[in-house]
C-alpha cells in the first residue's frame, strides 16, 4: 500500500521510514487528546450546595468509642457512690449511675448521637465500675473501720424482725439457716452476685433512658 508524503507530496510506501524524494521522516506519533474535565454542577443545577465529605458525613455513621467511655462511666460511678454515701437507695444509685455516664459521655463527644442501644451499652459499662468501686469501698471500710461485727448485727437483726413477722414453718427454718456462719456466708456470696447483675441491669436501664432524652432533643 502506498501513502503520500505529508512534505512534497509525493508517492511513498507503506512501511518506508524516510520520503526517498525529500528525507522527510514518515513515522507518525498519535498524541491523545487530553480528557476534557467534568464541569462540576452549580447549586442552581442540583438544587444543594457541594460541600466537603468531612462536612457530609452523618452524624449517625460516627462510630461508638467505647475506649473514650472508660472516663465518663468511671465520673458517673464517682459521682453515683457519693450520691449513695449521702443516703441515696442502692437501686436508685444503680439507674442514675448509667443515666449520668450518657451525659458526660455526650458533654466529651457532642458530635456523636446516642440512641437508647447505646446508652444502655454505656449505662452498663458504668454499672459495672460502680459496683466495682462500691465493693471496694466497702471492703475497706470493713477493713480499716471494723464495721465487720456491727454490719453482722444490722443484718442479723434484720433477719429477727423478718422472721417475727412470719409464722411459716418453711421461712423459720431457712432464716434459722442463715443465721449460722455458714449460712451468713452464703447469704453475703448471693447478695454480692444479685448486686453485681443488678448494677449492670440497672445501669444499662438509665444509660438507655438516657439516649431516649437525648435523642429526643436531638430531632427537636
Amino acid at each position: 500500500m502506498e501513502q503520500s508524503c505529508y512534505k512534497c507530496g509525493q508517492t511513498v510506501e507503506e512501511g518506508v521510514p524516510f520520503c526517498p524524494h525529500c528525507s522527510a521522516p514518515q513515522i507518525r506519533v498519535v498524541v491523545a487528546e487530553p480528557a476534557v474535565p467534568v464541569p462540576a454542577l452549580s447549586i442552581a443545577e442540583t438544587g444543594q450546595a457541594v460541600l466537603p465529605a468531612s462536612q457530609t458525613v452523618p452524624v449517625l455513621a460516627l462510630p461508638m468509642q467505647w475506649s473514650q467511655a472508660l472516663k465518663p462511666c468511671l465520673l458517673a460511678g464517682v459521682v453515683a457512690s457519693g450520691l449513695m454515701f449521702l443516703g441515696l437507695h442502692p437501686f436508685v444509685a444503680m439507674v442514675s449511675v448509667g443515666f449520668l455516664a450518657v451525659i458526660f459521655y455526650r458533654q466529651r463527644r457532642p458530635e456523636i448521637m446516642i440512641k437508647a442501644a447505646s446508652g444502655a451499652g454505656i449505662g452498663s459499662l458504668a454499672g459495672l465500675l460502680w459496683f466495682a468501686m462500691s465493693s471496694v469501698f466497702e471492703a475497706l471500710t470493713v477493713t480499716f473501720f471494723h464495721k465487720g461485727p456491727e454490719l453482722r448485727a444490722a443484718i442479723l437483726a434484720k433477719i429477727q424482725e423478718t422472721a417475727s413477722q412470719t409464722s411459716d414453718p418453711k421461712v423459720l427454718a431457712m432464716l434459722d439457716r442463715v443465721k449460722t456462719p455458714e449460712g451468713f456466708e452464703f447469704l453475703m456470696i448471693a447478695g454480692l452476685i444479685f448486686a453485681f447483675f443488678a448494677s449492670i441491669v440497672l445501669g444499662g436501664l438509665g444509660g438507655a433512658l438516657g439516649g431516649v432524652i437525648l435523642g429526643r432533643r436531638n430531632r427537636s
